[in-house]
């Protein structure tokens, strides 16, 4: 027996040992575990905890004009910035130990565990406030042990590098709330119309029960059961003694009214800040920077009052139906882009027919056409004979170009009424004199697509071409042939306060046009507005005219059977705008001129300038029929811009007693020796 029984203590002791040596060796599996995830996460460092967030806007005064998200919608806002109701509901519910554990809610995670082994699952609940942030800024939400084992290293980190409020902060700023809404901000905007530091016990506790399911727990989706979270997360928030019974009782008798009909993107100009973006990603990805991250303040060319006539012109002059419309005006000095407007609204239709929409310019094209004629030595008062014409080309390629109205000169005109007129005979006739070569070569200085092929057909804007590029020529002609390059950006600025790009302008622009031949080709631009250029068509402005308050207006129209365009300028702003359908179904009328004309009336209301002529340049006053110095007594009239070598010499002789021209004339056809005076030598 007394052997037996020595025997079973030497058992037991050794059992004992193995016990205590297992005890060890777990405990310093543990030690060593603990010891490498804390070498680990030293070495790793501090987990960024930077999100993406809103970049803001602003026009050229610094006035906020709206924001830009590059994948979500959020407003980082502090902690202090957030409503204590909405702090206390979001940790009874999610993680009312906080701020007393470090990372992990062990009892739970256990607990979590059981339930997991019990039911065959995988890894779900018991997620501290820590954990949902680790999973909101570095993880996907697939339900498996890796993500979880990696989402508990991130949480380690996290609790490491970061206090509470830190954490507590970014988790209400990346919690997703619904409706494409992230964080506690952007969330209190767009249910209820307010800033998160406003929310009431009401809205906060029935907010904080949308990220558990937002598919199922918003009230937009489904009020009853958004409720019936409320009353819990109440019921929770008594318990942690974060509010009493009385406040329960208030906050779930009290009716809530949801705002979101009324949530919109606050822009001022969604196309034009549409191309803002692209540009300010453009120029902060050459410096090796991502807008993606956000939280950059873009300090834009944007004039608002220039958008808001710009907007109302279109509101105003637009007829309803399929219509499509598009806008861009321009500074001429510096080429910043003051207004845009991309189509008849940006929430049914983002696509921007300004900057993307590819189409014919018609006309328009002709005072490059005619820029390449001055410099062939062409002159305003060049005069073609512009009948019906044929031309061949090609070989044996017939094209028989067509007016507006088919109708046709009787008689020779020059080119300044030709360009009033739109005369495409004449601009077909030029463009054959001084040829294909010296047309593209304008085109390239002007960065206008001219087309490739060798056919009359691009004299008159058949090669397709954007808004927006063709107002960027039409404004380098109002810079005196410099060439201008638009932008949108002033400033870049990041979430630091630091400027990261400014605009300079360039030091030196090349000319794409000498001065004197870009202000004849505004000169004769400005005849479409006179109406003693009328002839067998009246001038394309002639229905605009009367409404002109101001002589420094130049433009040209353009139409094709499916575009109606003017793009024209004052000395202080270029304007485009254009008219058609999104499908190129035949146009049977447009409005583009009185969107031009409202535009530009209510832009240089008031303003006391005119066309700045440069030196080698004349003013004269001529009939229009013939091209010659005009007296009191000829036929129509108007005031011309020659360089000084093309003046004419020649007057229209018409007989008028009472005026001086008349006699200086006669006397000057007279032969020497009647007036008495010596013979020349």
């Amino acid at each position: 027996m007394k052997r037996k029984k020595h025997l079973r203590q030497l058992k037991h002791k050794r059992h004992g040992k193995r016990l205590l040596l297992l005890v060890a060796i777990f405990i310093a599996a543990i030690g060593l575990t603990w010891g490498g995830v804390r070498i680990y996460a030293q070495v790793a460092g501090a987990p960024p905890i930077t999100v993406p967030s809103a970049s803001a806007f602003v026009d050229k005064d610094g006035e906020k004009i709206g924001d830009h998200f590059a994948n979500e919608r959020r407003y980082w806002v502090e902690l202090e910035d957030v409503s204590p109701f909405m702090i206390d509901a979001l940790l009874s519910v999610e993680d009312h130990t906080f701020y007393e554990h470090n990372g992990f809610n062990v009892k739970r995670i256990a607990g979590a565990i059981i339930a997991n082994i019990k039911s065959g699952g995988k890894a779900q609940g018991a997620s501290t406030i820590t954990q949902q942030f680790a999973r909101n800024l570095y993880l996907s939400h697939e339900k498996t042990w890796t993500r979880k084992l990696h989402e508990a290293l991130y949480a380690y980190r996290l609790e490491i590098f970061y206090s509470k409020d830190d954490i507590l902060e970014g988790y209400l700023n990346t919690v997703y709330f619904g409706h494409g809404m992230y964080g506690v901000e952007a969330a209190s905007r767009y249910y209820f119309g307010k800033a998160a530091k406003d929310l009431t016990l009401a809205e906060a506790s029935l907010l904080a029960g949308v990220p558990k399911g937002p598919s199922i727990y918003s009230p937009i989706v489904d009020i009853d059961k958004s409720k019936e979270r409320q009353a819990i997360i109440l019921a929770l928030m008594v318990e942690n003694e974060k509010i009493t019974e009385a406040d329960k009782t208030a906050a779930q008798t009290q009716e809530i009214a949801l705002k979101n009909d009324a949530f919109q993107d606050k822009n001022s100009a969604p196309y034009f800040l549409d191309v803002a973006w692209q540009e300010a990603s453009e120029i902060l990805r050459k410096k090796q920077m991502d807008i993606s991250e956000g939280g950059w303040v873009v300090k834009t060319t944007l004039n608002q009052k220039h958008q808001e006539a710009a907007d109302f012109a279109v509101a105003n002059r637009m007829p309803e139906g399929e219509l499509q419309v598009s806008f861009v005006s321009i500074e001429p000095k510096t080429g910043a882009v003051t207004a845009m407007v991309g189509g008849r609204n940006y929430s049914d239709s983002p696509f921007n027919r300004a900057t993307q929409a590819q189409r014919q310019p018609g006309s328009t094209l002709k005072p490059f056409l005619y820029a390449a004629a001055l410099e062939k030595r062409y002159n305003p008062l060049t005069f073609l004979d512009v009948p019906q014409t044929t031309f061949t080309f090609d070989g044996n390629e017939k094209y028989t170009p067509k007016n507006a109205n088919d109708k046709f000169a009787e008689h020779e005109i020059s080119m300044t009424q030709a360009l009033a007129l739109s005369d495409n005979i004449y601009a077909v006739k030029v463009l054959e004199d001084i040829g294909y070569k010296a047309f593209r070569d304008i085109g390239k200085r002007f960065d206008l697509p001219i087309g490739k092929a060798n056919s009359p057909r691009i004299a008159l804007g058949s090669e397709e071409m954007s808004l927006y590029r063709l107002t960027t020529a039409y404004n380098r002609l109002a810079s005196s042939g410099k060439a201008v390059t638009p932008t949108t950006i002033l400033s870049i600025t990041n979430n630091k306060g630091e400027v990261v790009y400014e605009y300079e302008p360039p030091e030196e622009v090349e000319q794409a046009l000498s001065k004197a031949d870009s202000f004849l080709v505004t000169t004769m631009m400005q005849a479409m507005f006179n109406p003693n250029y009328n002839d067998y068509a009246y001038v394309t402005g002639n229905d605009i005219a009367p409404y002109l308050t101001q002589d420094s207006y130049a433009a040209k129209t353009g139409t094709t059977n499916s575009d109606q365009w003017i793009v024209g300028y004052s000395p202080s702003i270029t304007a485009g705008v254009w008219n058609g359908y999104d499908q190129g179904k035949n146009l049977d009328g447009g409005v583009t001129k009185y969107i031009w004309l409202d535009f530009m009336e209510r832009v240089n209301a008031g303003k006391k300038q005119s066309f700045k002529k440069p030196k080698g340049i004349s003013e004269v006053k001529v009939e229009i029929k013939s091209g010659k110095l005009a007296s009191r007594s000829c036929d129509k009239q108007a005031t011309v811009f020659v360089k000084n070598n093309d003046v004419p010499t020649e007057r229209c002789i018409k007989f008028d007693i009472f005026d001086v021209n008349t006699w200086d004339s006669f006397f000057d056809s007279l032969p020497s020796s009647i007036l008495g005076a010596p013979p020349k030598q």
